[in-house]
C-alpha cells in the first residue's frame, strides 16, 4: 500500500524496511536491529507521540527498557533533540537521535492514562497512551509493569523557574520529523497519542508515519 502523504519530508537516505502511517489515536510498535534508524512524522503537525523502547534480549537477567532519569541525568538536560540519546536502566545507549526538524522534545510528563485524565479535568478520552502501551506491549509478550515514564516526542512542556510545568501548544509543523537510530537490537514502541483535553495533541488527534530504514554505502 502506498503510505507516501503529501507534505511529508523527503524519503530518507537507504534502504526502507518499513513504511506505515499509523492512525490517529491508535498504537504500533516494531524490531530494529544495532545500526537500523527509525523516522518518526508529525504528518499534520502538533501531534504528540508517546515513545518508549526495549532491548530484544534481556541484559543481566532483566527486560532492558527506556530509562527517563538516566535519559535526563547523564547529558543533565531534561530536552530532547539531535544529538540526545536514549539510555537504559542499565545507563546502556539504546537509541541515538540522529537528525530531528523540530526538537525540545518532552521527558518527564510521561503518558496519558484515564485515572489521570479523570483527576485533571473529571472526565476521560475514549482511549489513552497507558492503554495503547499495554496492548502494544503484550504482543512482545510484555506487561503492563513495562509501562514507565516514556519520551514524548513533538510534545512541548516547558518548565519555569520554579518548578512548575504545564502541556502547551506544540511548536511542531506539518512534516517536522525525529530519526532515532538503533544502538542495539530493540523494540520501539509508540502510541499515537489520542489526548484531546489539553494541547498535547492540539485537541484533535491526527495520523503519524513511521519509517524503518538503513544506510546504504
Amino acid at each position: 500500500m502506498d503510505t507516501l502523504i503529501t507534505g511529508a519530508p523527503a524519503l530518507p537516505v537507504g534502504a526502507i524496511l518499513e513504511d506505515t502511517v499509523v492512525p490517529a489515536r491508535e498504537p504500533w510498535s516494531a524490531k530494529l536491529k544495532n545500526g537500523q534508524t527509525l523516522r518518526l512524522i508529525d504528518i499534520e503537525g502538533q501531534q504528540a507521540i508517546d515513545f518508549l523502547c526495549f532491548g530484544v534480549e534481556r541484559y543481566e537477567g532483566q527486560v532492558e527498557r527506556y530509562h527517563m532519569p538516566n535519559t535526563i541525568k547523564i547529558p543533565k538536560n531534561i530536552l530532547l533533540g539531535e544529538g540526545s540519546v536514549l539510555y537504559s536502566q542499565f545507563a546502556r545507549p539504546m537509541m541515538s537521535i540522529t537528525d530531528d526538524s523540530c526538537g525540545g522534545h518532552d521527558t518527564i510528563f510521561g503518558c496519558c492514562s484515564f485515572a489521570v485524565d479523570r483527576l485533571r479535568y473529571g472526565q476521560q478520552n475514549g482511549e489513552c497512551c497507558q492503554r495503547n502501551f499495554e496492548r502494544e506491549l503484550a504482543k512482545h509478550n510484555l506487561g503492563p509493569e513495562h509501562v514507565v515514564a516514556n519520551a514524548n516526542f513533538f510534545m512541548n512542556v516547558p518548565v519555569g523557574s520554579g518548578g512548575e510545568a504545564e502541556i502547551t501548544e506544540s511548536q511542531s509543523r506539518p512534516g517536522d520529523y525525529v530519526d532515532l537510530r538503533a544502538e542495539m537490537d530493540v523494540i520501539a514502541v509508540l502510541s499515537n497519542c489520542p489526548q484531546e483535553l489539553n494541547p498535547a495533541t492540539g485537541e484533535r488527534p491526527t495520523p503519524v508515519r513511521a519509517i524503518i530504514f538503513e544506510e546504504t554505502s
